[in-house]
């Protein structure tokens, strides 16, 4: 039977792979540099962020926009940006009046305006309520963002800006993606603020995370 601590040592090894490969993809950071500078550009303009995921993916949504309305490693002043996936009343009521399928669409109809962004996340780039809602962005004039797997499934033709993950295996596709959710709201904090308007704090040991 294959030891723990071999499991250990293979699934951070896969994770690894697939980090190196996507440090190594010159595309991809074209493009997550551009879906940056379209962001800052959105809320410059009085625009907002919203994001949206099932699962793993719904976490991370809602661990990026912590990120956009507190701040990530400097201090500057809140970000205008929502989680499409915290409100369990109004999930709940989407869920059993419309279906599944329209729980984040739904919420788009109601706050999203012609010129604001939308991040849709989903491993497998084919989850049916993250593809209404791209759908239903690019109706409405929002700027499209995805994050996905290896094919990017569905999600290609939906998105201004495709972020796509060379791996099939879930877990490494969501470690790739936190890693780079970090990276983009460091980009749209340094488009959105400059440099000098930006002062780096260490917190104090009270309120670490």
């Amino acid at each position: 039977m294959e030891s723990s601590v071999t499991v250990v040592r293979e699934q951070l090894a896969e994770g690894l792979t697939v980090l190196e490969q996507v440090a190594r993809d010159t595309a991809l950071h074209a493009t997550l540099a551009d879906a940056a500078a379209a962001t800052a550009a959105v809320l410059k303009a009085g625009g907002k962020l919203m994001v949206a995921g099932n699962g793993g993916s719904a976490a991370d949504a809602q661990h990026l926009v912590a990120e956009f309305v507190s701040r990530l490693v400097e201090d500057r002043p809140a970000m205008r940006a929502v989680a499409l996936t915290t409100d369990t009343s109004i999930l709940t009521a989407i869920g059993n009046d419309y279906g599944y399928e329209r729980v984040f669409a739904r919420q788009i109809e109601a706050l999203g305006l012609p010129g604001d962004v939308f991040v849709g996340i989903s491993t497998s780039g084919r989850s049916p309520n993250v593809l209404r809602a791209l759908e239903l962005c690019r109706e409405r004039g929002i700027v499209t963002i995805g994050l996905s797997g290896k094919t990017g499934g569905a999600m290609p033709p939906l998105c201004d800006y495709c972020i796509r993950i060379p791996s099939n295996v879930t877990m490494h596709i969501q470690e790739a993606h936190l890693a780079l959710e970090h990276i983009f709201c460091m980009l749209v904090e340094r488009d959105y603020f400059g440099h000098e308007h930006v002062a780096p704090i260490e917190a104090p040991a009270t309120v670490e995370r």
